[in-house]
């Protein structure tokens, strides 16, 4: 298992000062943010990170999530915008593109007696994972897919739901699932064991404490979480997704050699 922190979490007024912190503390995997991800930044990032151990993980989220709206042009551009981000992603080599499918409630109607709003959403959600994973094989790299917790996001919510989604589209390489302690931790009812039956379909990790600070700082088990990671034989990047308390440098000082200590203490 190797450490990633998001860009936005370094401290720096330049990518270089903020790569630059990161490597100081071996941080490994660098996650960017997905809105305006074009072909000028994924040259930008490819300069930044020449001799340079770090690499860039992951790319997360995009400027518009309207995979499931019901217009029709609005859900072909942000799929759209998605293959754009997967071009990056795959030509930086990254583990792939982490996207929640939707933000708050449906907007699709409910169609009753034919299908439910949540129906029709896994219907086109499902023929969507469809298209992109096949995109993403293709350049060698993933659609994450990310569930939120129920105050985010009402259809993938528990990571059962997004491995549902995968299996109907026929389990296809080029997607997988991201799997977020902070989301986990409201709703699941045992993290560790959730990470152990979804085994093979978790590629990478984020990571945040209950309090959606940075790890130690809350109550989260991360041994028994990192255990279970270990133990499917998880081999990717735990991201930092989180608020930062205290002062910024020292905290994440502290948190990254926490977690450090913590995956060498696992059996």
């Amino acid at each position: 298992m190797k450490i990633a922190l998001q860009e936005s979490l370094l401290p720096g007024d330049t990518l270089a000062e903020k790569l630059d912190f990161a490597e100081s503390i071996e941080v490994e995997g660098l996650e960017v943010g997905g809105r305006g991800f074009d072909a000028e930044k994924v040259a930008q990032y490819e300069k930044a990170l020449q001799g340079r151990k770090i690499r860039l993980t992951t790319v997360c989220g995009q400027s518009t999530f309207d995979w499931l709206d019901p217009d029709v042009v609005k859900r072909r551009a942000s799929v759209e915008e998605s293959k754009r981000v997967l071009d990056g992603c795959g030509q930086l080599k990254a583990v792939g593109h982490v996207i929640p499918p939707i933000f708050g409630p449906p907007r699709l109607p409910d169609l009753w007696p034919i299908k439910d709003a949540i129906a029709l959403e896994k219907d086109l959600l499902v023929e969507i994972t469809k298209e992109l994973a096949a995109y993403a094989h293709q350049r060698g790299t993933l659609v994450l897919l990310e569930p939120l917790n129920r105050y985010e996001q009402h259809l993938l919510r528990r990571q059962a739901d997004g491995v549902e989604i995968i299996q109907r589209a026929g389990d296809p390489p080029g997607v997988a699932l991201i799997s977020d302690f902070f989301h986990m931790h409201i709703e699941e009812t045992n993290t560790p064991a959730t990470l152990r039956e979804c085994d093979e379909y978790v590629a990478h990790v984020h990571m945040a404490d209950n309090t959606r600070m940075q790890p130690g700082t809350g109550d989260i088990d991360w041994k028994a979480g990192l255990q279970a990671l270990k133990d499917i034989n998880f081999k990717g990047y735990l991201a930092y997704e989180c608020g930062i308390q205290g002062e910024r440098r020292e905290a994440l000082r502290q948190s990254v050699a926490y977690i450090r200590e913590v995956i060498a203490d696992l059996s």
